[in-house]
């Protein structure tokens, strides 16, 4: 902290003297500037600052400086918002670090003073890692990226090049594991005897200089240098007769044979120190992969489900070898499907691929452990594109293969026949938790499927329609078990398929698509299924040939199942995916579950079905046969009236004609006397009496004879509007002076019709006098016309409702017989309503009445067209 303090102090110091904006002490560590103190810098400056030193050119630009030892400058771009028109880097000799400072502009003076800062503070770093040359195996072993990057460093500073890296040989290859100004580097892996400069420093173990022009200039890897480099430096790091590793420099000057000298040096004394950091790492790595088996059973081993195993195994390799490059793959329990894990920034990935055609598919079968020490070597799978070697273990569980683990690595030779044992023991341990967690999932998955089903059942099996049965059970499939398309299609009477039911949320599209295709293919899924009754289940539909879409969806995946009753295909249940291997075997299992209790609520409902439409044909047929006899009983009727009117009438035509003569002589008589008498005559009033009842007798004859020659008027086509509106001119006075009020409600668009219209006036005098008899008190009268069809015929018919005192049943049984009346002591003759019921039979129609005590009567006349 007393250093960190005292750099504080001469920062700030030299700020004050040279009036400088800001100023900063960075230094680069593993690729990345760091800044180890700051002065007149705001908390968002130095994020501002810091994004801007992580810019590839900004940092060649220090880098440069650095390499170089002279002070640099540039402008500060406006975007930055930094204060401070330019900012200058002073390079601090003997370290990776260098003091930045923003001003408009240095004087001289002002440059000098940095100068002479950076100069203090080359003997005080501010990092504790980046000790001087004599230091420089103290503290590396616990840490090798950065004890590489301190050793590349002591290259760098004995150099001043422009780009400089250090690799590690493991097996074949050199894998560079820091890097100078030359980001892209770290990471790669070169073969040794693939490049001719490397295959030389390997077999001579001395270094190598290359200057542009000479033949081996071409062979140096070309993405490392820069447009000015001229010259390049190949240095081994070797114990003994072993090279352990290479040093390759760069810059756009020839190295001098003092500095060839001093570098070789730098590179036996830097040798051991590396070994013994590569040495330790690897079995701290060792150490640390030992550690998994214990790992393994505290936390892979109590995983709860096969995810959970699949993200716990991945972290644990991963962590373990020190890559994410690891895969494990499951096998499904119908061996059709692979389940892909992978993780990537630190979550879980699953895919669901077909294993036909896998890579993984050979591995399975053979269920042999293979490592792979170069991606160029024959067999190499390649699970993971960035992957230089790779180790893939089978999981074998009684003799089978369940799964496979696979670890890659970016760098070649990267794992150990050792690590190979290890995996196969973690392997095989994994394998039998595989196998026990599935069956569990698949027990659990398969009683969480039946609960479901049970209550789409519920909800379904009281029903009797088989179409709402579809179309319910379609919406719920697709809602619990959360399907994205969910159709179930029945076969109709006549043996085609129709689709009642659509579920899911695809189901609009689907629905809209059929109005222009059909959903059974013949040739496809459906049509196959339809054919044979077997299920079928597709997880790849681009490689199924049965597959045929319809017009605007097309799936990836699909579970086709019949539902059948014994050998009788009643229907399918389709359930799709957009997404491929979207079904498991347990899906499959669930579907046919489904379909198998389907079909019994279907032939139930079809039952039901056929049993209401027995009882719907039956009660046709009683309410056929019941018309049928009420209208032999109307005919009957009509005819028993007709046959009694056609007594009643030649026996009044022949009383008419007995009375008729002895009335015309009293009546004439009568006139003759009551002329003759005086005024004041006492029998002049006995007399009127005479003539009065004479004269009803004469009209009571009078009736008689037109009740017996009914049939002998003429009739013509007439608007029974008008003979309506005839007869209202005529009673208007009456009804109003009987207290009733009239409702007039005629059909403008009656259409005209055959009738006598004297007699039709008659028919409607004598039912509008009879209810207003019936309304002594006064009421309500209302008379209608309009056009009605009954017995597949149609007939205008014309109304009379009142409000009257109504008529009870046993009187309308007899309220069409000639002389039968109520109104006997009113002087009602019984002659009217059988006068009205011979005219309207008469014209081939038909009075009704309808009608009960207190509630007044309507009579209606039909009238045929």
């Amino acid at each position: 902290m007393q250093i960190e303090s005292g750099i504080d102090t001469q920062l700030r110091d030299a700020s004050r003297l040279t009036h400088a904006a800001w100023a900063v002490l960075a230094e680069r560590v593993g690729g990345v500037w760091l800044l180890r103190s700051s002065c007149h810098l705001s908390k968002t400056a130095k994020r501002k600052l810091m994004d801007m030193m992580g810019n590839s050119s900004v940092d060649a630009w220090l880098c440069g400086a650095l390499s170089g030892g002279y002070v640099r400058s540039t402008s500060i771009p406006e975007e930055r918002k930094i204060k401070g028109k330019r900012y200058y880097a002073f390079p601090i000799s003997g370290t990776s670090q260098v003091i930045l400072a923003g001003a408009d502009h240095f004087s001289t003076e002002a440059q000098r003073i940095w100068k002479l800062t950076a100069s203090l503070l080359s003997g005080h770093s501010a990092s504790p890692n980046q000790p001087f040359l004599p230091d420089l195996q103290s503290g590396l072993a616990f840490d090798l990226p950065a004890a590489l990057e301190k050793a590349l460093g002591a290259f760098v500073q004995a150099a001043h090049c422009q780009g400089a890296w250090l690799a590690i040989r493991r097996g074949e290859a050199l894998d560079i594991q820091a890097e100078w100004n030359t980001p892209k580097a770290r990471g790669m892996s070169l073969l040794i005897e693939e490049n001719p400069v490397f295959r030389r420093v390997n077999r001579s173990l001395s270094d190598v200089v290359i200057a542009r022009g000479q033949p081996n200039w071409d062979n140096i890897p070309r993405a490392f240098l820069k447009p000015g480099s001229t010259t390049w430096m190949s240095l081994p790091l070797v114990i003994g007769q072993r090279l352990i590793g290479v040093v390759s420099l760069w810059r756009e000057r020839d190295f001098s044979l003092t500095e060839r000298g001093q570098l070789r040096e730098l590179a036996s004394r830097v040798s051991p120190t590396v070994e013994i950091v590569v040495t330790v790492s690897e079995m701290t790595a060792h150490l640390r992969r030992l550690g998994l088996l214990n790992d393994f059973v505290l936390t892979v081993s109590s995983a709860q489900n096969l995810d959970q195993i699949a993200r716990r195994m991945l972290g644990l390799l991963s962590r373990a070898f020190n890559t994410e490059l690891v895969a494990l793959f499951l096998r499904s329990s119908d061996g059709r499907v692979l389940r892909d894990y992978r993780a990537f920034e630190g979550k879980l990935n699953v895919v669901n691929v077909s294993l036909l055609g896998h890579p993984m598919q050979a591995v399975l079968k053979e269920g042999r452990a293979r490592r792979f020490s170069d991606s160029t070597k024959d067999g190499f799978i390649g699970v993971h594109k960035d992957a230089r070697s790779e180790l893939i273990v089978p999981l074998r569980y009684r003799g089978q293969s369940n799964g496979v683990l696979v670890i890659g690595n970016a760098y070649a030779e990267a794992f150990s026949q050792y690590d190979e044992h290890l995996m196969v023991v973690i392997a095989s341990h994994l394998a039998g938790l595989v196998e026990y967690t599935r069956l569990r999932e698949e027990a659990e998955g398969r009683a969480r499927s039946l609960g479901l089903i049970h209550e789409v059942v519920q909800q379904v099996i009281g029903l009797n329609d088989k179409k709402e049965v579809a179309s319910i059970t379609a919406e719920l499939v697709a809602q619990y078990f959360r399907y994205e398309l969910a159709v179930i299609l029945l076969e109709d009477d006549d043996g085609k398929f129709s689709v009642p039911g659509i579920g899911g949320a695809h189901a609009g599209m689907v629905s809209t698509a059929l109005a222009d295709d059909e959903f059974i293919k013949p040739d496809g899924v459906t049509g196959h299924v339809a054919r044979t009754g077997e299920s079928v289940m597709i997880n790849d539909t681009l490689k199924e040939k049965l597959y045929k879409p319809i017009r605007g969806w097309e799936a990836k995946s699909e579970i086709c199942v019949a539902v059948k009753d014994g050998e009788n295909i009643l229907g399918i249940v389709d359930v799709e995916s957009r997404e491929p291997n979207a079904f498991s075997h347990n899906d499959l299992i669930s579907m046919e579950s489904l379909a198998g209790i389907l079909a019994s609520v279907i032939s139930s409902a079809n039952q039901y079905q056929k049993l209401q439409e027995t009882v719907r044909q039956l009660r046709m047929t009683e309410a056929e046969l019941k018309a049928r006899m009420e209208a032999q009983r109307s005919a009957e009727n009509r005819l028993l009236q007709a046959a009694k009117l056609a007594a009643v009438g030649e026996m009044a035509a022949g009383i008419a004609h007995e009375l008729n003569n002895p009335l015309t002589t009293v009546t004439g008589f009568s006139e003759i006397v009551l002329g003759e008498l005086p005024e004041d005559s006492s029998s002049r009033k006995e007399m009127e009496m005479v003539l009065r009842e004479a004269r009803r007798a004469s009209d009571v004859v009078r009736r008689l004879l037109d009740f017996s020659r009914q049939g002998s008027y003429s009739r013509t086509r007439a608007d029974l509007n008008e003979v309506v509106n005839d007869v209202i001119a005529l009673t208007r006075h009456l009804i109003q002076n009987s207290n009733v009020s009239l409702t007039l409600r005629l059909d403008e668009s009656l259409p005209w019709v055959s009738i006598d219209s004297n007699q039709m006036k008659q028919v409607l005098l004598n039912l509008i006098h009879n209810a207003l008899q019936a309304m002594k008190e006064g009421g309500e009268l209302q008379v209608r016309t309009l056009q009605k069809e009954r017995d597949s015929r149609k007939w205008v018919v014309m109304s009379v409702r009142d409000s009257g005192v109504g008529i009870d049943a046993e009187e309308q049984a007899r309220i069409f017989e000639p002389f039968y009346t109520t109104k006997a002591d009113q002087g009602g003759t019984g002659l009217g309503l059988s006068v009205t019921y011979g005219i309207v039979a008469d014209h081939g129609g038909t009075i009704e009445i309808t009608s009960e005590p207190g509630g007044g009567s309507l009579f209606e006349v039909w009238l045929p067209l």
